[in-house]
């Protein structure tokens, strides 16, 4: 099947919702593409139990309100090239042809390994606020929610309301950092009102600074973790254990474009211009693919790509002087929530780094590069594709040079940093069944790419 539009929009969270949208409402013929069930990402993912929050009912109308924009839903993206995108829908391999492109992909969880990190029941922290809004019984459950960042508080309170007993909130980051933090929220007012919310929300559960995660044990689940503060090192029983260090812009599609990335302590995201245009003609990035800046930002981003890709290029300049306001309290969360050296050293050498194909971090010593340790140990080739343990090895390599003498057994291998410069992944960009990777793409655009006389062919 081949379908024709004048935007595609890749991803349903609150940055393609907006691209979509803004896009349709200058004329253009909108195809909205997304992986989930329903819209919203993420950050509005559909709560069974819950309503969703007024931004997300707004835009869930708009769309809604909107013939000029169809919208596929579970549809998964295989393969892509400057023009086409692949995806496979219902079952069907499908071939979409646009004239600009908004890539809103997103961005997924950050998990670092520490010992115990892979029993069941512990989880990233969005994972597991992800499973209640879907229906997971946590009701009565003990549940610790650690790491960094704003999102613990988020899921904390998505916990609390389904009814889990959260045994305390442990954020990494100093009492300092913190309070730095916190005094430059008044620039942002609709943050410190969601801030002060949220902590209301959680009346009664202990916030507690400098405190992070060393270990969980137990036989066949979580029973206990181990937690390390100024206080020394606490032994906490619990039901689950969820951790969070952030996000990480999904690449993965801007990549087999061809569009430029750059890196930033340590992890990719796409590099636009003024326009939000990638280094590929046509083809735009809005919200966490151009670096986690929240849902404010994906927002207004992505009514801006929405814009330019549709031609509506006043509109969109009129909306800068608010990205650039919100991606200011983005610049400000790798400043205050910056990872201390004891969580990159929480592995031991026995501690499993890629969980899909059950690869210690013992087993990368010696291996010069990530091509090598994927050869020898097949890390990273998984179902999950390196999603989890890349972005790992990634985080982990920024302080290689600082491992003391007493964690000299400790590999020291090096991540699959993306490069600066144009890089093209292969297909798929997810897995997908053999026949949708067979439809790649057209039959005239396989034989052009193997004959040469057809290559020459204007």
């Amino acid at each position: 099947m081949t379908e024709h539009c004048d935007v595609l929009v890749i991803g349903a969270g609150p940055a393609g919702l907006a691209a979509a949208c803004a896009a349709a409402a200058h004329g253009a013929k909108v195809v909205l593409v997304d992986m989930q069930p329903r819209a919203g990402g993420q950050v509005w993912r559909q709560d069974l139990r819950k309503p969703a929050v007024a931004a997300a009912r707004a835009a869930f109308a708009e769309l809604s309100a909107r013939p000029d924009i169809r919208c596929l839903q579970q549809a998964q993206v295989v393969a892509a090239r400057p023009g086409q995108i692949l995806i496979e829908h219902a079952g069907t391999a499908m071939e979409l042809h646009y004239r600009a492109l908004v890539l809103a992909t997103g961005a997924r969880e950050l998990l670092l390994p520490f010992p115990g990190w892979t029993l069941p029941g512990v989880t990233g922290a969005g994972a597991l606020q992800a499973l209640v809004k879907q229906g997971w019984p946590i009701a009565g459950k003990r549940v610790l929610v650690a790491g960094s960042g704003p999102l613990l508080l988020a899921a904390a309170a998505t916990l609390h309301a389904h009814g889990a007993q959260v045994l305390a909130i442990c954020e990494q980051a100093p009492a300092a950092q913190l309070r730095g933090f916190a005094m430059q929220l008044w620039r942002w007012p609709s943050k410190l009102i969601q801030a002060a919310g949220l902590r209301a929300r959680l009346a009664g559960v202990p916030y507690r600074s400098g405190t992070w995660v060393r270990a969980a044990s137990g036989d066949e689940r979580v029973t206990e973790v181990e937690i390390e503060s100024a206080r020394g090192i606490e032994r906490i029983a619990c039901d689950h254990v969820a951790v969070g260090y952030g996000l990480v812009a999904n690449t993965e599609l801007a990549q087999q474009l061809g569009c430029e990335l750059t890196v930033q302590d340590p992890h990719p995201h796409v590099r636009v211009d003024t326009r939000l245009m990638t280094s590929v003609a046509d083809v735009y990035a809005a919200g966490e693919a151009c670096g986690i800046g929240g849902v404010d930002t994906a927002r207004i981003e992505g009514a801006m790509a929405g814009c330019f890709a549709a031609g509506a290029d006043q509109e969109a300049e009129a909306l800068r002087a608010r990205r650039d306001h919100a991606r200011a309290f983005a610049a400000l969360l790798p400043r205050h929530f910056a990872l201390r050296k004891q969580i990159h050293l929480a592995a031991t050498p026995q501690t499993v780094v890629c969980r899909c194909e059950d690869v210690s971090l013992s087993q990368l010593q010696g291996h010069h590069d990530w091509r090598a340790a994927k050869l020898a140990t097949r890390c990273g080739m998984g179902s999950c594709q390196g999603r989890i343990c890349g972005a790992a090895l990634a985080e982990l390599r920024v302080f290689d040079s600082t491992r003391t003498a007493s964690n000299a057994a400790h590999p020291t291998p090096v991540p699959p940093t993306p490069a600066t410069t144009a890089h093209s992944a292969r297909p798929p960009v997810f897995p997908t069944r053999l026949a949708s990777l067979a439809g790649s793409f057209s039959s005239e655009g396989r034989a052009a790419e193997h004959d040469p006389a057809a290559q020459s062919k204007p």
